[in-house]
């Protein structure tokens, strides 16, 4: 039976016991690749990285049984990440540099650890299974580099470092343009949602301009509220992801400098450049710790600091915006009553569909006639059906 543990040894119990389900996943991971490959070498090795992590996996259950806790059960599958969709679709020497990755994270969790924990029993065996995991992603490289055929530069590597330039490109003028972008859709959202309310009171309360106007600016007031506390939201959730990731990285870099350095390296080998030209270049980016954190980062997280948006700048121009389209269907109600009202302002709203898909030519590829046609289509159609369910519902004397 397990005895009561205290806050502290809770949280030990919880680090150890992800730790051995890592292990174990682990354990089975490589146990699987090592049954499936034909290359004596690497299954050698696979099978002598398995009995080690088997190893770590014993000694975290020992000294969570020694905190006086109960080990939990293995959650991960009978094949460990073998048989994962990315690992099956990029065959055994992509699994081993996935697991590459996996190591290095690893290793700077494990590093965390060792300030974190507090617990010296466990502290002597993070040092010790972290010299071990280093061990395995030297093994991983090696076979890698050794007992795989070198990585030819084909066109669909070629075409996809075109791809990684352009996105970074695109990524890099996003702060640019990047609020024009949230103004237009913020915009299309109030005119689009205030229209089909407009419509559809003005169809239940034959355009009833009172009722009208009290529904189109209460519904005008929440969209923008909702748009722009929305877009606050995602903007300031997207930063802090890249900076707690970035983060993780600094750390790991630390913690593993020569791994860190190497990983960048086969990033950029994968993508074609021979690995002499690679390690240069990484070389080079190391002796600015700055600049080397930002280029493994922008790697391993496919974005860059400068092309997130900023929280406050989505925040306004998304709510702004949302206001200002949500307030064109309601203007002529401000002069008009009954169906001349309801006439105008689908004139009104229309043509505002129309301008808003012409505006978002400056961020496509589309034509501005095309685009404006096609928003005016929605537009008129979610008018139209909106109109048709207030009538309804008048009808049936809601």
């Amino acid at each position: 039976m397990a005895q009561t543990l205290s806050q502290k040894e809770q949280k030990v119990v919880e680090a150890l016991g992800e730790n051995w389900q890592a292990e174990m996943r682990g354990f089975h991971t490589y146990n699987t690749l090592a049954e499936r490959d034909d290359d004596p070498v690497r299954k050698k090795t696979l099978r002598h990285m398995a009995e080690q992590e088997a190893h770590h996996a014993a000694l975290w259950a020992k000294r969570i049984r020694e905190l006086g806790a109960v080990l939990p059960e293995y959650d991960g599958k009978p094949t460990g990440d073998a048989d994962t969709l990315v690992n099956r679709l990029g065959g055994p020497q992509m699994a081993l540099r996935r697991l590459e990755i996996d190591e290095s994270r690893a290793i700077a969790d494990y590093g965390r650890q060792l300030k974190e924990l507090g617990d010296e029993p466990s502290v002597a065996i993070l040092e010790r299974v972290i010299v071990e995991e280093q061990e395995h992603y030297r093994e991983l490289t090696e076979l890698i580099r050794h007992r795989y055929p070198k990585m030819p530069v084909s066109s669909e590597m070629a075409r996809k470092e075109l791809d990684d330039l352009l996105t970074r490109r695109t990524r890099a003028g996003r702060q640019a343009a990047g609020w024009i972008g949230d103004a237009i859709y913020g915009v299309n959202d109030g005119l689009g949602a205030i229209f089909g309310i407009v419509s559809g009171v003005s169809g239940a309360t034959l355009g009833n301009s009172h009722w009208v106007l009290l529904s189109g600016m209460a519904g005008m007031i929440a969209s923008a509220l909702s748009m722009g506390s929305g877009a606050y939201l995602a903007a300031k959730s997207e930063r802090e992801i890249y900076q707690a990731e970035v983060s993780r990285e600094r750390e790991a870099i630390a913690m593993n400098g020569p791994e860190a350095r190497e990983l960048l390296s086969l990033y950029y080998q994968v993508k074609g450049i021979p690995r002499d030209d690679a390690d240069h270049v990484v070389e080079h980016l190391a002796q600015d710790p700055e600049q080397f954190l930002r280029a493994l980062a922008s790697e391993r997280l496919n974005m860059t600091e400068e092309g997130l948006s900023q929280p406050f700048v989505s925040a306004w121009s998304g709510a702004l915006s949302t206001a200002v389209g949500a307030f064109i269907p309601i203007v002529p109600f401000f002069f008009m009553t009954g169906y001349p009202a309801v006439i105008v302002s689908a004139i009104v709203s229309l043509a505002a569909h129309f301008a808003v898909g012409a505006a978002k030519s400056l961020i496509t590829v589309r034509s501005w006639w095309a685009s404006g046609l096609e928003m005016t289509l929605v537009g008129a159609l979610e008018g139209a059906a909106t109109y048709v369910i207030g009538l309804g519902l008048r009808g049936v004397g809601i």
